[in-house]
């Protein structure tokens, strides 16, 4: 095999089996880990890898968002998570994700008009609405109802995925969305209020959540400017859990509508996208039980106890999430625009953090709080419930499926996801009729 070496250029590892050699070559990143490429190890040695969870196995090449767990980066396109967020809204990361480039403002502009054209629901799909029971959750809507637009939009099924801006996109990422907002009105029994050509992204979602035939909605622009960064905050996240089933469902050739449907219900787990809805429903427990935190904190490092602290921790960053250190102090500043001087559960938030950031046990296991730590706290002082938490992560995370749904999607190295196994069930055995059987 040195001849591959010769052949690409690139560095290759060895493996020795059964005493014979075989030269791997080695993927070289922009930035990040190098890689290993086993894409012949099945056909020449018999083996497969076994890596649960895939947490060392790179699924595919990609040039949308580089993380850095260890030193804390997140980068989506090379530009830094905190300048995006310091600087842009909303729209202008989804433009960046999908097509590569910030939008200059004329771009800005047309993209919202085109988002503003696309709002609206098919008519025929508000009965949807009214079949769902009054207490569906409404990530169980929001899933349904994302593949639902695939039958009253059928022109998915022609997307060939070489104009990431067309009707396909922009229905997608303005009609969730709307659906969103419907979803939330269902569940409290309200009138369902249309999107506005008149308002942006952020505030028509805001109107339409909260403005009511009684009450007029005033649209907050510190609450609208919130909103925009945390959508900001959730927009990619790399090869996520959700983001793994988006790829792997539109490996199959379905289309982006099905495919984002899937991701929407895998993030609904609450180890995933569901976390910042069991970081309220653990603070409210704690401020309920009238516990002391350090209480809460012996109780989490008792490996004898089921408790655990929600929102410490990630499966990638083995240091303070980037997302989290924003979260944070976007939280404070809103609380104090609206006059929260003390909110019971931020108080008790905070003096977690501050507890267990100075346990020892916290950091030699790198438990750092999370982006969900301080999500929901911000959300429930907008006024969106709880059961909607997760809805604006899958609102926030769109433009990033729908980006690697693309990238998957013009990747001519893209395969039918299909893994292998280690078999661990029953050797073959004999057969043994009904009327034989003890």
């Amino acid at each position: 095999m040195k001849n591959e070496q010769e052949r690409t250029g690139a560095e290759t590892a060895e493996l020795h089996v059964g005493g014979k050699p075989m030269r791997l070559v080695l993927e070289e990143p922009t930035a990040g880990d190098r890689g290993i490429n086993i894409g012949r190890l099945r056909s020449e040695t018999g083996l497969v890898t076994y890596d649960p969870g895939l947490a060392n196995t790179a699924s595919c090449r990609s040039a949308i968002t580089y993380l850095d767990g260890e030193n804390g980066v997140l980068m989506h396109r090379g530009y830094a998570i905190e300048d995006l967020a310091a600087n842009c809204v909303f729209l202008e990361v989804a433009l960046l994700l999908i097509t590569g480039t910030l939008p200059n403002r004329e771009e800005r502009k047309q993209f919202t008009l085109l988002m503003n054209k696309n709002s609206m629901l098919h008519e025929g799909m508000i009965q949807f609405f009214d079949n769902y029971p009054e207490n569906s959750h409404p990530m169980a809507i929001l899933s349904a109802m994302v593949v639902s637009l695939s039958s009253f939009y059928p022109e998915i099924a022609r997307f060939n995925g070489d104009l990431p801006l067309d009707e396909t996109v922009t229905n997608l990422l303005s009609k969730m969305r709307t659906i969103a907002a419907f979803s939330y009105k269902k569940s409290i029994g309200e009138p369902f209020v249309y999107p506005s050509h008149k308002l942006y992204y952020c505030e028509n979602f805001l109107n339409m959540m909260f403005s009511s035939p009684v009450a007029d909605y005033q649209i907050d622009p510190v609450v609208e400017a919130t909103l925009n960064k945390f959508l900001i905050l959730h927009a990619d996240h790399e090869q996520n859990a959700s983001t793994t089933v988006v790829r792997g469902v539109g490996s199959s050739g379905t289309n982006l509508y099905a495919s984002v449907a899937a991701g929407i219900s895998s993030l609904w787990g609450p180890l995933h996208g569901g976390a910042n809805q069991a970081v309220i429903g653990m603070l409210e427990d704690i401020r309920d039980s009238g516990k002391s935190i350090a209480q809460v904190v012996l109780q989490a490092k008792d490996r004898s106890n089921p408790f655990r602290l929600m929102g410490f921790g990630h499966r990638v960053y083995k240091t303070y999430d980037p997302r989290a250190r924003i979260a944070k102090q976007t939280c404070r500043d809103l609380l104090t625009h609206l006059g929260i001087s003390s909110d019971p559960l931020l108080d008790i938030a905070m003096e977690l953090e501050e507890t267990a950031l100075a346990d020892d046990y916290f950091r030699e296991k790198k438990l750092y709080p999370n982006v969900d730590f301080y999500t929901g706290i911000t959300y429930r002082a907008m006024g969106i419930p709880t059961n909607m938490f997760t809805v604006m992560f899958a609102l926030g995370r769109l433009p990033g499926w729908i980006a690697h749904w693309l990238e998957m999607h013009n990747d001519p190295e893209q395969k039918l996801v299909r893994p292998r196994q280690i078999y661990v069930g029953q050797k073959p055995r004999p057969f043994v009729p009904i009327d034989e059987r003890s």
